[in-house]
């Protein structure tokens, strides 16, 4: 965080020159430019594609694809804002990889909810956790629907992901905005989750879930519907995340539970610790097969991916809390873009569900958060998952992405440092290859001294050697959400 002292020394270096409104101006924006605060700086409009500067190294042979990225984008307007991290309007990037060169570009998803605010100028839409007002035009989940959480490649198409509504389809050609995507008429704005799971035969599970009652989604890769079906979960608990593996769909129900009708959606829900943490394992082939284990208390956004061994023993990692001090506040200073965030960081621990009905919660201290699994062994064995570390109180977002090796019991880093503000890193299969760390890590961040997104690939089979590549762009975007890799 830039203080008052070191913006005055700045400004006492100028002094063999005149020092006019203008200078004063631009220090203070040159300081700014610096601070976190660049995560949840406002996007004015969208972004050309244009081409990155590579910055070091060369681009590995056979990385060709388009890491597609969602997450909010706009926050403020001058009748009012948006006062929660969750609820700013989404905002799709694509940074293309080709013949060792990389381009970017963003566009704004455009949502009922966006086009609505902007004719105002001012956020009305009652959010995640922003209060929103008597303005907001409420006639569906989707009037509310900002688009802003994750995307899911299908076909020649993206999805912008939220949580309480449809997907948004856009061109993932050039990022314009197709429409809401209806998979039954009858089920037309029902919540799809940020987090669909895709299974060893590549169906794609997803869950949209509300209260007591969860809609359990399976659909062909091409986003045909398979089927929709509606189960009763054991309590009413906030999920954003689900697991599966190649035979079940684990929910894990946090004891942060609904308690009444109001908005913004955190003042529906009551953390009660005591209740401690479920998980509620259903059977795909038949959801009235059903079990539930027992767990303490945490919270947690996110899950990485499961797998089942021959016993019936059930394995996955999860970014677990010790309450929901951050959903609820620490979001809010990120928007705020200062300040202290309050609460512990999430630390990455595995879950065990026993064949004979035990559980095993095992936590490390390793700050974790956006853990990640290689794709090609979604709801398999595996060992290897990547995360974000590095943040804090006083550094309230990720500065180092992790590759943890649970065989071994083993974390690897690699820390870039406090100027830059890191973003969530995926695994992108080396053509050809099978071997877990047979792959490159893609991460995004933002270089907080020269106010511009950066783009790394780093090898995970040496990912303390860092990037072996790094692009930057001409802008600075706000720190996304979720992303996917389409080759």
């Amino acid at each position: 965080m830039t203080s008052r002292r070191s913006f005055l020394t700045g400004c006492a270096a100028l002094s063999a020159a005149v020092i006019t409104p203008e200078i004063v101006r631009a220090a203070a924006l040159g300081q700014a430019a610096q601070d976190w605060s660049l995560a949840s700086r406002d996007l004015e409009g969208d972004v050309a594609r244009h081409a990155m500067t590579r910055l070091r190294g060369r681009a590995p042979a056979g990385l060709e694809g388009t890491l597609f990225r969602n997450g909010p984008g706009k926050f403020r307007r001058a009748g009012g804002s948006a006062t929660h991290w969750f609820d700013g309007d989404g905002l799709m990037r694509a940074f293309r990889v080709s013949d060792g060169r990389a381009t970017l570009e963003a566009r704004f998803a455009d949502t009922p909810k966006r086009r609505w605010e902007t004719e105002m100028d001012a956020v009305v839409t009652p959010g995640f956790g922003t209060v929103g007002d008597a303005r907001a035009r409420l006639g569906s989940n989707d009037d509310a629907n900002a688009a802003n959480t994750s995307v899911m490649a299908v076909g020649d198409k993206v999805w912008a992901l939220w949580e309480g509504g449809s997907p948004m389809a856009m061109s993932g050609d050039d990022l314009a905005t197709e429409g809401f995507v209806t998979l039954r008429d009858d089920l037309k704005g029902m919540p799809f989750q940020a987090h669909p799971r895709r299974a060893p035969d590549g169906t794609v599970w997803c869950v949209g879930s509300a209260g007591d009652r969860a809609v359990i989604w399976a659909l062909r890769p091409d986003g045909g519907l398979i089927d929709a079906r509606v189960v009763a979960l054991p309590r009413a608990s906030y999920m954003h995340d689900f697991t599966a593996t190649h035979r079940h769909l684990i929910f894990v129900l946090q004891p942060w539970v609904f308690a009444r009708e109001t908005m913004p959606f955190t003042a529906r829900l009551d953390w009660r610790p005591e209740m401690g943490t479920q998980v509620f394992v259903v059977d795909k082939d038949d959801v009235t097969r059903t079990r539930i284990f027992d767990l303490p208390s945490f919270s947690h956004f996110h899950l990485g991916d499961a797998w089942e061994e021959a016993d019936g023993t059930i394995r996955f990692d999860v970014s677990a809390g010790p309450d929901v001090t951050f959903a609820i506040e620490g979001a809010r200073v990120i928007v705020q873009g200062h300040g202290t965030v309050p609460g512990e960081p999430n630390r990455l621990a595995m879950v065990t569900l026993h064949a004979d009905g035990r559980a095993d919660f095992d936590q490390t201290e390793t700050v974790a958060e956006f853990v990640k699994g290689d794709p090609r062994r979604e709801g398999l064995s595996r060992d290897l998952s990547v995360h974000l570390t590095g943040d804090g109180r006083e550094r309230p977002l990720p500065n180092a992405v992790a590759l943890r090796d649970w065989g071994r019991g083993e974390t690897e880093t690699f820390v870039f440092g406090d100027r830059q503000v890191v973003e969530e890193a995926i695994f992108v299969p080396k053509p050809g290859r099978s071997a877990e760390r047979d792959a490159w890590l893609v991460v995004p961040s933002i270089d907080l001294t020269a106010a511009r997104t950066e783009l790394h690939v780093l090898d995970a089979a040496r990912i303390a050697d860092g990037p072996v590549v790094s692009w930057r762009a001409d802008v600075a975007l706000p720190a996304g959400f979720h992303g996917t890799w389409r080759a």
